[in-house]
C-alpha cells in the first residue's frame, strides 16, 4: 500500500501492512435482529490513528434498532488505547483515550477555541488514510484523527473515561454555561441517560437538583444520583408543585434533555425572573412569546451540544470524583456479540448507561 510507504507504529494485537485481518462491528439487520459482522482493521494514516475500543457508551442507536433499521455504522461515544500511528505527533501507541465525537478542521475559529463539535468544515478522512474510513464506535478498531483524543487518567476504567462523551459532556457544557453552584436549584427533563448525567453534574456542583421523568425505574434511579424530587410531567399541577417546592420564586436554572416540547415549554414556564434555560435534548418546535417568557422574564435561554474541550481536565475531575455514582448510572454491561439485547434493553427504558465491551 503506497499510502504506507512511510513507518508504521503499532501495538500488538492489529496486523498491518498488507496483511488483511478482520474486526468485529455491530450491525442491525431489521426486524428487531442485531449482531455482529466483520469489517477490515483499519490502518492508520497522516495524523489519523488507530484506535482499539475497549468501552463503548450506548446512546440512542436503539431507535434505529425500534424502527427497523439496518446497518454496519454505529455510535459516536468510545474510550481505547491507541494502537498504531503513522507519523509522530500528539498521541503515541499505547495511550489510553476518550475518543471524542464528530470530526473536525482543527483550524477554524470554533476548533481554535476549543468548540470542535461546531467545527463547519471538517476533514477528509478516507483520503489521509487511503481506504473506507472505521468511523463507527461500536466496533473493536476505528479511525480518529489524533487532535481529539483525550488522556484518560491513570486509575479510571475504560468505563468511566467514556462517561466524558455524552453520559456527562453535555449536561456538564450546560452546568458550565450556566454557572451553576451550591446556591442554585437546577431542574432537568427528560431522565434518560444524558438527563442521568445532568443529575450527576448537577448534584456534583452542590445544587438542588430536581428531575421531571415519567418513567418509574428512571425517576428511581435519578434518586439514587442526587436528585432531590422527580416530577411526573403528566402532572396537571406540575408547575403548583414547583413554586410549591421553590416557594413560589420558580426554578434557577433548567436543562432538557428529552427534546420533548412539552418539556422545553415546561422550563420557560418553571423558571424564576432572570433565569437560565439550556437545550440539550433535539426534538420539535415549541410556542415561545419574546415579551413574555424572555424580555419581560428576563430569561437567558441557550442551547448545548457538547462541552468546550478546554475544559476537559474539570471533567475528568467530575468524573474521578464521582465515581461511585457512575457505578450506580452504568446499569447495565454487555458483550458487542450482544448487542440485540442491549438494544433491547434500552428499548425498555429499564436502565441507565449501558456499556458494550467489544472485546468480551
Amino acid at each position: 500500500m503506497p499510502f504506507l510507504s512511510t513507518m508504521i507504529f503499532t501495538l500488538s494485537g492489529i496486523e498491518v501492512c498488507g496483511q488483511n485481518t478482520n474486526m468485529k462491528v455491530a450491525a442491525m439487520f431489521g426486524e428487531g435482529k442485531g449482531g455482529v459482522v466483520d469489517k477490515p482493521d483499519p490502518k492508520a494514516g497522516g495524523d489519523v490513528v488507530v484506535v482499539k475500543i475497549h468501552a463503548v457508551p450506548m446512546c440512542t442507536e436503539y431507535k434505529g434498532f425500534k424502527g427497523g433499521g439496518t446497518g454496519e455504522s454505529f455510535g459516536h461515544e468510545a474510550a481505547g488505547e491507541v494502537v498504531e500511528v503513522a507519523q509522530p505527533g500528539r498521541v503515541k501507541v499505547g495511550d489510553r483515550v476518550v475518543v471524542q465525537p464528530q470530526n473536525s478542521c482543527g483550524k477554524c475559529n470554533m476548533c481554535v477555541i476549543g468548540e470542535h463539535i461546531h467545527c463547519m468544515g471538517g476533514r477528509n478522512i478516507r483520503e489521509m488514510v487511503g481506504t473506507d474510513v472505521a468511523g463507527a464506535t461500536y466496533a473493536q478498531y476505528m479511525h480518529k484523527m489524533e487532535d481529539l483524543l483525550f488522556p484518560i487518567p491513570d486509575g479510571m476504567s475504560y468505563a468511566h473515561g467514556g462517561m466524558a462523551c455524552c453520559g456527562l459532556g453535555p449536561t456538564f457544557g450546560a452546568m458550565e454555561q450556566m454557572e451553576v453552584d451550591a446556591l442554585d436549584t437546577v431542574m432537568v427533563t427528560g431522565l434518560g441517560p444524558v438527563g442521568l448525567g445532568g443529575i450527576i453534574n448537577a448534584s456534583y456542583r452542590g445544587a438542588r437538583v430536581f428531575g421531571v421523568e415519567s418513567h418509574p425505574y428512571r425517576a428511581e434511579l435519578a434518586k439514587k444520583l442526587g436528585a432531590e424530587v422527580v416530577l411526573n410531567p403528566n402532572d396537571e399541577d406540575i408547575l403548583d408543585q414547583i413554586r410549591e417546592l421553590t416557594k413560589g420564586i420558580g426554578i434557577d436554572k433548567a436543562v432538557d434533555c428529552s427534546g420533548a416540547s412539552a418539556a422545553h415549554r415546561l422550563m420557560v414556564d418553571a423558571a424564576r425572573r432572570k433565569g437560565q434555560v439550556t437545550f440539550v435534548g433535539e426534538g420539535g418546535e415549541f410556542p415561545l412569546a419574546a415579551s413574555r417568557d424572555m424580555i419581560r422574564k428576563g430569561l437567558v435561554l441557550r442551547g448545548n451540544w457538547h462541552y468546550n474541550l478546554g475544559f476537559y481536565p474539570k471533567l475528568m475531575k467530575v468524573i474521578q470524583e464521582s465515581a461511585d455514582k457512575l457505578d450506580t448510572y452504568i446499569t447495565h454491561t454487555f458483550p458487542m456479540r450482544e448487542v440485540q439485547k442491549a438494544w433491547e434493553l434500552q428499548a425498555t427504558g429499564e436502565c441507565g448507561k449501558v456499556v458494550l465491551e467489544p472485546w468480551a
